[in-house]
């Protein structure tokens, strides 16, 4: 099944933000999805078992290091394939 998810992280306890965010950001890269960056939230498009899987290891790899708080909002009804490949 095809979805959309729109996912944010939020440091916690932290003084400097970026870093954890960009580290997050990079984790969810994946050749099969599609992903566009934005100034608060990441969206990711494509097949839902590998939307998960790329969300669950991109917040583990962060929970080891950072307290924080990761939202996500899922959909299987508006992916329309606009987001972006991320560029490494």
């Amino acid at each position: 099944m095809k979805v959309q998810a729109e996912v944010s992280l939020y440091p916690l306890r932290e003084q400097h933000l970026a870093e954890p965010i960009q580290q997050f950001v990079k984790s969810l890269a994946n050749d099969n999805l599609q992903i566009k960056v934005g100034s608060m939230s990441t969206i990711m498009a494509g097949d839902s078992h590998v939307v998960f899987e790329c969300i669950k290891k991109a917040f583990e790899q962060i929970a080891e290091r950072y307290e924080a708080v990761v939202t996500i909002k899922i959909s299987n009804a508006c992916n329309d394939g606009q987001a972006d490949r991320v560029e490494n």
